[in-house]
């Protein structure tokens, strides 16, 4: 869910604008999934920009108090995630901890990397949000570390049913700046694209996994 329309608009209008979130429904990308795909989505670039990193950690700062109250830690979804993460931990004034897609195989083969206390209650990082396995796995992780997940916050989410199913199903609360249907109203009334390509990409978001141009 997103809690603020004009947030929402306003975050997709600066992700269009640095070309964070590209839309070629004509020319489309190829996920790793194999699935084509007339967006492409890398939130990296927002820290390439300080007002737009500024606006982002601080919007989701102020979620998160306003939803949870200030958490214990935060805890950023490497790798994506880790650099927005310590932004928002920072703007908070509270700890910091990443969590890798698997423990290290060498070391003290840690997934959660910090210092992270039994009991804490943490809020999650994500920079976006697609199936959601991958945000979800982080999660499991944090849970096996015997804390309290609130909940988690993201920049962007594609808005999948699957994302919807699996966070219900883990019983996760997930809250995202802004989200596909919001991208695709600033993308029209910014004239990034025409009312033909909006059919395009709502019939993609519909069914990704047998999408054509």
């Amino acid at each position: 869910m997103i809690l603020n329309k004009d947030t929402a608009n306003a975050t997709a209008k600066l992700l269009l604008q640095i070309k964070a979130i590209k839309l070629e429904p004509n020319t489309p990308f190829t996920w790793a999934s194999g699935w084509k795909s007339p967006i492409y989505c890398d939130n990296r670039i927002t820290l390439s920009f300080p007002p737009i990193r500024n606006f982002l950690k601080e919007n989701m700062a102020k979620i998160i108090v306003e939803k949870y109250g200030k958490p214990d830690v935060i805890a950023g979804v490497a790798t994506g995630a880790i650099a927005i993460g310590v932004l928002v931990a920072q703007e908070l004034g509270v700890p910091f901890v990443y969590v890798r897609p698997e423990a290290k195989k060498h070391g003290r083969q840690n997934q959660v990397e910090g210092f992270l206390e039994t009991g804490s209650n943490v809020v999650v990082v994500e920079d976006l949000i697609s199936t959601g396995k991958s945000s979800l796995h982080a999660v499991e992780a944090l849970n096996k570390a015997n804390v309290n997940v609130k909940g988690m916050i993201a920049i962007f989410t594609y808005g999948f049913e699957i994302a919807d199913a699996n966070f219900k199903e883990a019983n996760i609360d997930l809250t995202t700046l802004s989200n596909y249907e919001h991208l695709l109203e600033q993308a029209l009334k910014d004239n990034y694209i025409t009312q033909s390509e909006l059919g395009a990409l709502s019939q993609w978001r519909r069914d990704p996994s047998t999408w054509k141009q």
